[in-house]
């Protein structure tokens, strides 16, 4: 396909040179605390005079807070990444703490800046917001005054957010520095090794049972040596959420996270009846996998065993060419994107020790660039994984032109763009299949993953929902912690494992994410939203990507809701949509029992 040979290791240097030694950066930092004090002087000197005249002030005060945003966000990028490639990188933890401290500054900032739009009368507002400088704002400007009329006084708000960094940011810190010591040990052709968590994650999907067998074992042991340590990093980040949704009146603990998501609890209560309607298909899969594997039940570090025995890799040149081939039948910008992404290093794919576990995508606003990381070993998760990521990228690259303000999308919209591309790689290479016995490799990955999502995310969900109720009357001990994660994968899976993950909740970075609480349900809805948007890309052929982008456009300036009713003309909160998008799912498991009837 190209006569390009592309680097699996990423260039932060065109960032800013010198990684945590970086002057540049170091540079960049000062100007962004520099910012940060301008804005907190110009919003502290603002006394709104409840007049139109106030809209020239507004706008003044939304240019300087886009501009602090993107040098955070750029700063938040780069000691992510470097915190990703190297665990054991002191200078980027450091760093790190540096990035927390002046976002709550500049979040102390922003709660007074939201406290001064209340502040406005509701007529007068009503005007502003029709102002040209403003318009397109209305949204965003709307959903943070609305927020902050739920929160506690600016002073309160101040408080938390200043308490927030030692306190509830540096339990979060405290966890990525554990995870980055643990190793797992393994041997391989008599030799023993240490590999880092992201290096035993990627065993689970290998053929050799025996493999997978012992890096379980290890990996159980290695997460319970930590397991009250982490315990406790636990409850103190639940028990902090829980006393500033005490103050605030919050009772529900699904408030927070449905509002960053801008969902109804409506539509998160129907899509998870439907998930759960649909189940029984889901069992006969795990059943009909642990048939062929000569097993009465899976066990957990089975579920990403691969059907068949080909050990059969997939080098990252292949991936990425495939990638791009099918992402060109979609569209001609996603492919060109992911062209750019492979040319120009934006990717961090190298299996080597020392790299933090999972992937992801993050964005550099003032360079306009991505940067994807994960672990790459040549499996055709991995390959899933690598679209998955560049997913997200594209998400950012459609909304190019959008103002600032306008492209924070939530987490669950997210997750739409990027299992999209996924899903556009997966059919691919499903349908691409040179006989039988691959396509049902190919057809069982595709179904591992919505297992992951139906069943492993609703575990995740039915955990975090029990352990908050359960926090709510004191601290929660791990010996509970495995109990209540143990029935939650139970119920998820309904009961059809063997042997389950009871120290999930310890291995699992999302519980103990800082920046957003219950990061676990917004997947499932990404992955079947994507699913409807795919169902409408398929009956439109090639033409539908710029419908798509003017999707991804609007993400972030207005609810998931009118989203949906927008651009597909779905109500999400009825059940119609989501029975529709579950049904490939369903689809897929039927075409592989079929397929392996007879086996």
């Amino acid at each position: 396909m190209t006569a390009v040979t592309y680097s699996d290791v990423w260039d932060l240097d065109v960032i800013f040179k010198g990684g945590s030694d970086s002057p540049e950066f170091t540079t960049h930092l000062q100007k962004a605390e520099h910012l940060i004090q301008l804005f907190h002087t110009k919003v502290n000197q603002w006394t709104p005079k409840n007049n139109l005249e106030d809209t020239i002030y507004l706008h003044e005060l939304l240019v300087d807070f886009e501009s602090v945003a993107k040098k955070l966000r750029q700063a938040g990028a780069f000691v992510g990444c470097l915190q990703a490639q190297n665990t054991e990188d002191q200078k980027a933890n450091q760093l790190d703490s540096k990035v927390t401290s002046l976002s709550a500054v500049f979040q102390t900032a922003l709660a007074g800046f939201d406290n001064l739009l209340t502040s406005i009368g509701d007529s007068i507002w009503g005007q502003m917001l029709k102002d040209e400088s403003l318009i397109d704002l209305s949204f965003v400007l709307n959903e943070r005054r609305e927020r902050a009329k739920d929160k506690l006084s600016k002073e309160e708000e101040a408080l938390i957010n200043a308490l927030g960094v030692d306190g509830y940011h540096g339990w979060g810190q405290l966890y990525d520095l554990v995870v980055g010591k643990i190793k797992i040990p393994f041997t391989e052709n008599s030799e023993e090794k240490r590999l880092s968590v992201g290096q035993a994650f990627n065993k689970f999907s290998s053929p050799n049972r025996e493999i997978r067998a012992e890096v379980f074992k290890n990996w159980e042991q290695a997460w319970g040596e930590q397991a009250d340590l982490l315990a406790k990093t636990l409850n103190h980040l639940a028990g902090f959420r829980l006393s500033v949704y005490e103050k605030r009146g919050w009772e529900d603990v699904l408030k927070e996270p449905l509002t960053i998501s801008r969902m109804e609890k409506a539509t998160l209560e129907t899509m998870w009846a439907v998930i759960t309607e649909s189940k029984e298909l889901l069992v006969q899969y795990l059943n009909r996998k642990a048939k062929l594997l000569g097993l009465e039940k899976l066990s957990w570090f089975d579920l990403d065993a691969p059907y068949g025995k080909t050990e059969s890799k997939v080098s990252y040149q292949e991936g990425a060419e495939f990638i791009q081939q099918q992402f060109s039948h979609f569209g001609e910008k996603m492919a060109a994107f992911a062209r750019k992404a492979f040319e120009e290093q934006w990717i961090e794919g190298e299996d080597r020790p020392g790299k933090a576990p999972g992937g992801f995508c993050t964005f550099f606003p003032e360079s306009n660039q991505s940067r994807i990381f994960m672990t790459y070993s040549g499996t055709p998760s991995n390959v899933s994984t690598l679209a998955h990521e560049l997913g997200h990228g594209f998400h950012t690259f459609a909304m190019k032109g959008v103002h600032y303000l306008n492209r924070n999308y939530a987490m669950n919209v997210a997750e739409t763009a990027s299992t999209f591309a996924e899903m556009i790689v997966a059919d691919a290479a499903v349908k691409n299949a040179k006989n039988e016995e691959e396509k049902l490799v190919l057809l069982d990955d595709k179904i591992q993953r919505t297992v992951a999502l139906l069943m492993n995310i609703h575990a995740r969900f039915l955990f975090e929902t029990s352990f908050y109720e359960e926090r709510k009357q004191g601290p929660v001990s791990s010996t509970r912690l495995n109990e209540l994660m143990l029935s939650a994968q139970k119920e998820a899976y309904c009961d059809a494992l063997d042997e389950y993950h009871p120290l999930f909740w310890a291995s699992k970075l999302h519980f103990f994410i800082t920046g957003v609480p219950f990061y676990n349900f917004p997947y499932t809805f990404g992955y079947l939203f994507s699913l409807g948007i795919y169902a409408k890309a398929l009956a439109e052929g090639k033409g539908y990507e710029e419908k798509y982008i003017a999707l991804l456009r609007d993400t972030a300036s207005m609810t998931v809701e009118d989203l949906a009713e927008k651009h597909l003309q779905v109500d999400l909160t009825q059940k119609d949509f989501w029975e529709q998008a579950v049904k490939p799912c369903l689809d897929d498991i039927f075409e592989f029992l079929e397929l392996t009837k007879d086996k």
